[in-house]
């Protein structure tokens, strides 16, 4: 003793006391060998389960030839997914330099060098799209102002807000052989954003309105009227076949979400009308 503090030495074998006062094994100790056997265990019994009661594995050839019959739509989607897989890998990319290809300009070409070669023509034909233009315009602006049914004018904001977002952030090159006119719409020859056409997506809005009210002799006259308003845009190269296709499907898109909107406003007791 002497005055001299004795100290004690630990075993050797004994482990350091952790922070938390427990002790974990190694990682090579037979008890964490045990657990993670047990683990891989239990996810391959629940790999082979789920495998085992795989929807498909029940099909039969009644089944696929049922589903060809009563379903033909989502079966030619899928070979169209499987065809244009196909042409996506096999199919040589436009270069850079080359202007954009288009199977509407493809289709169209004998009109546009038609059309082209006659002015006056393409003129008249720039006048009556816009007149088309003001009559989906005064359509769509009086089944609020006059009639008090917003839902075509509520579409055809949204519509027209959605395609100044995305007409400004991708601004795609005017077509080589744009034909302009100062009588087509926008009038004057200014500026205007091709993707998605507004033409086609206004009359889809106007077009849907007549056929919920049941106006059918005007919806299929706006119809009939669309279908040669994007004939004439392709002719004069005011628009890709793309902005068309688009603008079909935005006025649909914006039909619905602009009924969604005045039915969420009836469930929460404020009439649409009280809101605008």
């Amino acid at each position: 003793m002497n005055g001299e503090t004795t100290r004690l030495r630990s075993s050797p074998n004994r482990q350091p006391t952790p922070p938390n006062g427990v002790h974990k094994p190694p990682p090579d100790s037979p008890n964490m060998i045990q657990k993670k056997f047990s683990s891989s265990t239990i996810l391959a019994k629940n790999v082979r389960c789920h495998v085992g009661n795989a929807h498909f594995l029940k099909w039969t050839a009644a089944d696929v030839c049922v589903t060809a019959r009563n379903h033909p739509v989502p079966l030619a989607f899928a070979a169209c997914v499987l065809f244009f897989m196909v042409v996506e890998y096999t199919l040589n990319m436009v270069p850079p330099t080359a202007p954009p290809f288009d199977l509407g300009f493809v289709a169209t070409a004998a009109l546009h060098r038609s059309l082209a070669s006659k002015p006056d023509l393409n003129t008249l034909l720039a006048g009556l799209n816009t007149v088309f233009v003001g009559m989906q315009t005064a359509y769509i602006i009086g089944t609020f102002v006059i009639e008090g049914r917003p839902r075509a004018t509520l579409s055809a904001l949204f519509m027209f807000t959605c395609r100044g977002i995305l007409g400004y952030v991708t601004q795609l090159p005017v077509p080589q052989e744009f034909l302009s006119s100062g009588a087509d719409f926008p009038v004057g020859n200014v500026s205007f954003f091709l993707f998605y056409s507004g033409h086609v997506a206004a009359s889809v809005i106007a077009s849907l309105d007549m056929k919920r009210m049941q106006r059918w002799e005007l919806a299929y006259t706006f119809d009939g009227l669309n279908v040669l308003q994007v004939i004439r845009l392709l002719t004069t190269r005011g628009h890709y076949t793309i902005d068309l296709a688009v603008g079909v499907g935005a006025g649909i898109l914006f039909d619905s979400l602009a009924g969604k909107y005045e039915h969420k406003k009836k469930e929460d007791g404020v009439s649409c009308k009280e809101t605008m």
